[in-house]
């Protein structure tokens, strides 16, 4: 399998979304729309400002991944539009993704990483656990994270030492 990862650019838009929203739509039955996701719809200036930043794994001209990065200041990072297509879980792109967005956040110096998921998403619950991930309460996120309405777990990854 030949994929690449590369910084979000406007080109892709409409690939992103042609992954993402069958996936939350079709594959786990939620009823989200795309004008319900301001950062689907302005990836440049939601993502890639401050410490963040937007990355897609892309075979060929097909994007296969996405990992999104926001700067919520403090030194902490919500993690969001976290994606891989079906045929391409379990060959590495996500743990890819993963380290891509995790050596980003050493760079920048960020202390902690948090992220919001559903109870539906197993596989994605195992994986976040796997990458040093550990459940935290929704009232523990920090007060300017944006949290999707189908959000039912909660994550934080301290990166300090």
């Amino acid at each position: 399998m030949s994929y690449s990862i590369k910084p979000y650019s406007p080109e892709f838009q409409n690939s992103i979304e042609d992954l993402i929203l069958p996936i939350q739509q079709v594959e786990f039955g939620f009823e989200i729309s795309r004008q319900e996701q301001p950062d689907l719809i302005d990836i440049a200036g939601v993502f890639q400002t401050g410490n963040g930043n937007f990355w897609v794994a892309v075979d060929e001209d097909r994007v296969i991944g996405t990992i999104g990065l926001i700067d919520l200041s403090n030194r902490q990072i919500a993690l969001k539009k976290m994606f891989v297509a079906e045929e391409y879980r379990m060959q590495g792109v996500a743990q890819k993704l993963m380290d891509i967005a995790t050596d980003w956040c050493i760079e920048k110096r960020i202390n902690s990483i948090f992220l919001a998921t559903n109870d539906k998403m197993l596989a994605a619950q195992d994986f976040y656990t796997k990458n040093e991930f550990f459940v935290i309460n929704k009232l523990d996120l920090p007060a300017n994270f944006p949290i999707a309405p189908v959000a039912t777990k909660f994550y934080q990854k301290d990166l300090k030492d």
